[in-house]
């Protein structure tokens, strides 16, 4: 007995931390970033560095201020600015995006505890904030000038979601415009090839589990094909994969076993698909996945398994 290593459980772990799952994120969002660049020109490099940049001073800055250890090198701060980025017309003002960065930072994550307590994901939540606060300029589809002065073409006018709505469907893009990018949108979330390119990288390296993303987008696509509201369009635009494969899969806000995820996916699916046919704006999935954010942990107390000898919590 003398021999033997007393202590509390896990008794196995993971090398993985924290720095290196979120260092993954970031390679899986290359592809979108340069597609994004690539389509919108160098502005969009520029308010995608900002936003990365600023959220992880606004971390360290309010760390410091109360005395805490600075968690911002852990370069999930930077996650979140990028994928607030990813959710920001090219032609959003920077203090705008400044404004986004404090919501996502200090108003979800940080007064919450800091990482692993916030109840939502904050990129989504500031995303909702920013749409109600500055609706005028999340919403305007126009290019502008790049990082340095430069003009540059851009995708403009109305996004495919907003054809489907007003039912203006024959002007609607290609599907291999869809695919690729070249159409009115975020920065992020245009290219599907981009997104899915990064999801396959992420699954792969076990960041995430194909049930969330799955489940979501399958939802969305089979539930508008009943309706009869443009199922491949609805699945290629707005932030559907952006939103199922980066932001409903993180580990704080999203169900922990198998058929939680599964359950998080269909009920995303579900709400996305209600607001965009019978609600008033067209997009529905930051909304449906901060709904489910706050049913999360419910569906993991559904679907906890008991332990074994134990009871079910």
């Amino acid at each position: 007995m003398n021999g033997l290593t007393v202590s509390v459980s896990p008794h196995i772990r993971d090398g993985a931390t924290t720095r290196r799952i979120m260092l993954d994120v970031l390679i899986a969002l290359v592809p979108a970033a340069v597609a994004s660049v690539v389509i919108f020109g160098a502005r969009a490099a520029l308010v995608i560095a900002f936003c990365a940049a600023a959220c992880v001073l606004l971390e360290a800055a309010y760390e410091r201020a109360l005395g805490r250890g600075i968690t911002a090198g852990d370069l999930s701060a930077c996650v979140t600015g990028v994928l607030l980025a990813f959710n920001l017309p090219v032609s959003i003002p920077l203090w705008q995006a400044f404004v986004g960065c404090v919501a996502a930072i200090i108003l979800v994550k940080q007064l919450f505890g800091g990482l692993g307590k916030n109840f939502a994901n904050p990129a989504i939540t500031a995303r909702i904030v920013m749409f109600l606060a500055f609706s005028v300029t999340m919403t305007k589809w126009t290019g502008g000038g790049g990082l340095f002065g430069e003009t540059y073409d851009a995708v403009t006018g109305a996004t495919p979601l907003t054809m489907i709505a007003q039912g203006n469907t024959g002007a609607l893009p290609e599907i291999t415009d869809m695919l690729l990018g070249v159409r009115g949108g975020c920065l992020g979330e245009t290219s599907v090839l981009a997104l899915a390119l990064g999801g396959a990288y992420l699954v792969a390296r076990r960041v995430i589990t194909w049930h969330t993303p799955a489940a979501f987008i399958l939802t969305v696509l089979a539930f508008t094909a009943l309706l009869g509201r443009e199922p491949v369009y609805q699945m290629f635009s707005g932030g559907l994969f952006l939103g199922a494969i980066f932001m409903a899969t993180d580990y704080v806000t999203t169900p922990q076993t198998a058929a939680g995820r599964l359950i998080f996916g269909l009920g995303a699916g579900l709400i996305t698909v209600v607001i965009r046919v019978y609600g008033s704006y067209p997009e529905g999935v930051s909304y449906s996945i901060l709904l489910m954010n706050i049913l999360t942990p419910y569906i993991n107390r559904l679907t906890v398994k008991k332990a074994f000898g134990g009871a079910r919590a």
